[in-house]
């Protein structure tokens, strides 16, 4: 693991085993287990309700805007509150946030699907996603505490491993559960793995926090930062729905960013930040949260459009869907692991160009793709983007938490936790909006050149918004040839889209690739700062 030797305490340090311990209490690898647990339930859940969402509208009559709440609510609340979850395990105990975490995300889960209306289900996702960012910087925050500096580099590539096989995994299981079960039972599965989590997790996490810092909390700070990152990704995730140019838009990405840069100027003067601002002036730390926020756009953008091409234009279900991308998962099963051994042995400086060369490759071999391309086009693009993202996540961990100091950790891993979140709402508004611009400046000649007449191709732009979907505008009365060749154009207007939407993502990962190996101090140049920098304990 490539990290700055910003201080030397012991790899516990704050760390303290509880009267009663048993001989289990305290194993870093029973650690890892344990919160495994919790990052499998919210890494699943985040992915598992995309393909519950149809489902959730048909039974309770939701329209469409108040399907993007079901979601857009999760994520708001979720990235509002990493980092105070993180500042809070830090001060008060990183196991007993991860277990209030745990236990709330079990209860709201149980509530949405009790909850009979979409109202319901809007808010309870909400207090679920604020759980979830409780939970979450915890998960890394506990890792960090208990594992020694020379293997924590392994933890985070299981951990890694954990989070994208869950998140990969997430359409399978949630396509199994709504045409087999029942929507609801997407919520509930977080039930049984929520109460093993809980169980385990207390039987063997030890207690850690900072105990010696009793100065007062920065309530300002919590606000300025929830309303800021509120306000950012507010407008992120409404971008495509309302224009990236709309007054509304830009007016909320403003207001985030100005209360954000605010926030920072607020952190500097506080004896007892909630951020401390002095975490940024590590290079390598500052630029692998933005390979963070850029490794997670490849993600969650790149399953996004995908998903929707693999179902709306090819017409797998769910399911089928899921399995087909399943060469994704198992390399990135590998990949983790992998990317954090590299780590340890060349440092994030190499192994993070490397992930984002081969999400590229991954990106611009899609440009293969066709209406009807065969499987053997697709699985090359998926194992690619599964070793490039899975080797990525431990290096930015590793260029993040471990150029932190151990008490920072909690709030190191919030940070991470929250550039995850807003380059996953960047990846799929940003690219659902390359995708609607390229299939409306194409979809007329797309049609004519299928064999829709001029004057009904005209009238079938209104259904562009359908389109960028996948989706072809046909109806029932519509005669087999003229229905068929809508397909046909629409098809190919959506491909458009997507190779425009895979075009901008690929140069993306090539800049980040020169941004990580300008950004990132090379092992050379850590052994230099290590020597010169000094011993700082961490408080017991």
């Amino acid at each position: 693991m490539a990290s700055t030797p910003v201080d030397h305490s012991a790899p516990a340090t704050a760390a303290s085993a509880q009267p009663g311990s048993t001989r289990f209490r305290g194993n870093p690898w029973l650690a890892l287990i344990a919160v495994s647990f919790g990052l499998l339930m919210v890494q699943l859940d985040g992915s598992v309700v995309a393909i519950a969402n149809p489902a959730i509208g048909k039974d309770l009559g939701a329209s469409t805007a108040e399907l993007q709440w079901v979601t857009n609510s999760y994520l708001l609340a979720l990235a509002a509150s990493m980092i105070l979850g993180g500042k809070l395990g830090d001060r008060f105990g990183r196991r007993l946030y991860y277990l209030v975490g745990v236990g709330g995300f079990v209860v709201t889960s149980v509530a949405i699907g009790l909850a009979g209306s979409v109202e319901g289900v809007i808010l309870f996702r909400a207090l679920q996603g604020l759980c979830g960012g409780i939970l979450m910087p915890n998960t890394l925050g506990i890792l960090r505490a208990v594992f020694p500096p020379g293997r924590f580099g392994l933890a985070v590539g299981i951990w890694g491993m954990v989070s994208a096989v869950s998140t990969s995994l997430g359409p399978i299981v949630g396509g199994l559960l709504v045409e087999h079960v029942d929507w609801t039972w997407v919520f509930y599965l977080n039930a049984p793995i929520g109460v093993v989590a809980l169980l385990f997790s207390m039987a063997v996490l030890t207690e850690s926090r900072n105990s010696g810092d009793r100065r007062r909390f920065d309530i300002a700070g919590v606000v300025l930062l929830a309303a800021g990152l509120l306000a950012l990704v507010f407008g992120i995730v409404k971008g495509e729905t309302w224009g990236w140019t709309s007054a509304g838009t830009l007016g909320s990405i403003a207001l985030g960013l100005v209360l954000l840069t605010v926030f920072c100027r607020y952190e500097t003067r506080q004896e007892s930040p909630l951020l401390p601002m002095r975490l940024f002036r590590n290079r390598s730390l500052t630029t692998g949260a933005v390979m963070t926020l850029l490794n997670f756009f490849v993600m969650l953008g790149g399953i996004f459009f995908i998903m929707l091409y693999l179902q709306n234009v090819r017409g797998y279900t769910p399911v089928e869907a899921g399995v087909s991308t399943l060469p994704m998962s198992l390399a990135s099963l590998v990949a983790s692991p992998l990317g954090s051994q590299l780590t340890a042995r060349f440092g994030p400086r190499v192994t993070i160009p490397l992930g984002l060369v081969l999400s590229a490759a991954a990106m611009f071999s899609m440009l293969t793709w066709t209406v009807d391309s065969s499987y053997a086009t697709m699985w090359p693009p998926y194992i690619a983007m599964g070793l490039g993202v899975g080797i990525v996540l431990p290096a930015t961990a590793a260029a993040i938490i471990g150029n932190a100091p151990v008490e920072d950790g909690g709030v190191a891993s919030g940070l991470q936790s929250t550039m995850l979140q807003i380059g996953g709402a960047l990846g799929t508004s940003v690219l659902v909006t390359v995708i609607a611009g390229r299939v409306g400046s194409s979809l007329f000649g797309e049609l004519t050149g299928a064999g829709v007449p001029a004057s009904v191709a005209r009238g079938l732009e209104e259904a562009e918004d359908a389109v960028a979907m996948g989706i072809a505008p046909v109806s029932s009365d519509m005669p087999a040839q003229l229905k068929a060749a809508v397909v046909e154009g629409s098809g190919q207007a959506f491909v458009n889209g997507l190779h425009s939407a895979v075009t901008v993502t690929g140069i993306l990962c090539l800049l980040g690739a020169v941004a990580a190996v300008l950004g990132i101090r090379s092992r050379a140049q850590e052994a230099e700062a290590g020597a010169e920098a000094p011993v700082v304990v961490a408080a017991h």
